[in-house]
């Protein structure tokens, strides 16, 4: 198998990265269906396309034909079966929760034609502790994109010590195919590349506001202005969603045991207020006064 082989491409969840990957897939050129147990997400989801293509033929980013055929190429359904049946490579973007990206890809195993390659989008579980309820160990494999995922160039291939060259090579160049920059990351570790470097940076950023150092402004402020970053941390969790930020925290104190692990206070706050940053209007910041 090589990249040519891969036409229809299957994303599973259709939350904030799964809808976001399932359009850029389509819009590159790959049949697409996207996929959820939630009929709620779905129509978001296909609303959000809906609006999306019309706006960037607006804007002059594509021609109205362009913007048709992607759209012809993407379809939304929350039949898990009728999604992945004739797949050639199926991203996962689920929760976090390794518990329910087992029994994902548990069913992926028997749905998906032997050929397809099944790949989470998980940041923090590695898809070494996933591919063993499959039997296909050597297709499975972590293939991170970055949020949001229609602008974010980066893509991450990470190559556990189960993953064949095969595979490696096939997912580094589909993310060629659609025009993203991918890394190969050799080995399994604790978030990756890019993230276990940005990890230290939350974990100083949130001991400095617990312990009352400087305020969510200033510590921002302070990497923007100072280090050059394009957004402080505070800002960046808010992007991706502190609801992320929460469960991650709570998957590696179940991994590690170790409390320093739990998510900090301030984060527990927002969360249980449901304020999990820009998708709910509040976070660490408060976006419903723009």
């Amino acid at each position: 198998m090589n990249i040519d082989d891969v036409k229809n491409i299957c994303v599973v969840g259709a939350g904030n990265m799964g809808h976001q990957i399932s359009l850029h897939c389509a819009i590159k050129g790959f049949n697409t269906v996207c996929t959820d147990i939630s009929e709620d997400q779905l129509k978001k989801a296909e609303s959000f396309v809906d609006s999306y293509l019309p706006g960037r033929v607006k804007k002059g980013k594509m021609t109205e034909d362009e913007a048709k055929a992607a759209r012809s190429r993407i379809r939304f359904t929350s039949d898990l079966k009728d999604a992945a049946k004739d797949s050639d490579y199926v991203i996962e973007a689920a929760i976090e929760v390794l518990a329910l990206k087992r029994k994902v890809f548990a069913d992926l195993d028997k749905i998906a034609p032997p050929h397809a390659i099944l790949a989470t989008n998980s940041s923090a579980i590695v898809s070494s502790r996933i591919a063993d309820v499959t039997n296909r160990k050597d297709k499975v494999l972590n293939l991170h994109f970055f949020n949001p995922a229609l602008v974010m160039k980066l893509v991450e291939v990470v190559q556990g010590p189960h993953v064949s060259d095969e595979t490696t090579k096939i997912s580094m160049d589909l993310c060629r195919r659609l025009d993203k920059v991918s890394v190969h990351v050799k080995k399994e570790v604790k978030g990756f590349l890019l993230n276990r470097i940005l990890l230290r940076i939350f974990e100083e950023a949130e001991w400095m506001l617990e312990m009352d150092v400087a305020s969510v402004e200033d510590i921002d402020k302070a990497c923007v202005f100072g280090a050059g970053h394009p957004m402080g941390p505070f800002t960046l969790m808010d992007l991706t969603g502190l609801d992320l930020a929460y469960t991650m925290g709570l998957e590696s104190f179940r991994e590690t045991g170790d409390p320093a692990q739990l998510p900090k206070p301030h984060l527990v706050e927002h969360f249980v207020k449901g304020e999990f940053g820009q998708k709910t209007g509040k976070g660490w910041y408060d976006y419903t006064k723009k």
